[in-house]
């Protein structure tokens, strides 16, 4: 009876060792799916204009679009972080804009503390369904910005309203898009210089 036990056992065993192997292998992939989620998001954010993302465009891309005799109304709104000593706001709240056309947003930024803080703007558009139209060539956003204790910057947003936005039945009756900002603090190491990235 106990070479028949033993040899019963062993299939057992090997199953065990299958199924628990099968489970490991997928805890991985879950854990590895985890940490590139975020950027696989963001990406997929960036080339559909999903939840608001605009688009981004190189200089010479945008030198090669068709420039429409319809404008746009721009709305520009800025936030700052609860907490964080910064006023921030636009220079101007609205501007009008031919389609097509590259414009220029100037923001200002003033650190009010005594010690020097590093932000980092997150944005948004709305309506929604307009942030695949809207693209941005330069702007502070794409990096953080350090301001010293009392500093004062100007910063520049160049950006377009992509013509192919005319051809959106769902867009038909937008006459405005609205570009917020909101500033939110970068955290520091311990010494005051920015953690790597």
């Amino acid at each position: 009876m106990a070479p028949n036990a033993s040899s019963a056992r062993a299939p057992i065993d090997g199953r065990n060792r299958r199924v628990g192997l099968i489970a490991l292998s997928f805890a991985v992939l879950m854990l590895g799916m985890g940490y590139i989620a975020v950027p696989l998001y963001r990406m997929f954010c960036q080339a559909t204009g999903f939840n608001g993302t605009p688009q981004r465009a190189t200089a010479l891309a945008a030198s090669h679009i068709k420039v429409l005799d319809r404008t746009m109304s721009i709305r520009f709104d800025s936030n700052i972080d609860p907490g964080m000593p910064w006023r921030f706001h636009p220079e101007a709240t609205t501007a009008t804009v031919r389609i097509g056309a590259r414009a220029m947003a100037l923001f200002d930024a003033e650190n009010t503390s005594d010690h020097a803080i590093t932000g980092s703007a997150s944005y948004n558009i709305q309506p929604d369904e307009a942030a695949r139209y809207f693209t941005k060539v330069q702007c502070f956003c794409f990096t953080q910005q350090t301001l010293a204790a009392h500093q004062s910057v100007r910063m520049p947003v160049i950006y377009f309203v992509n013509p192919k936005i005319v051809d959106d039945p769902d867009l038909a009756d937008v006459r405005q898009i609205t570009l917020s900002y909101t500033f939110h603090p970068v955290a520091q190491s311990a010494s005051g210089q920015k953690p790597a990235v």
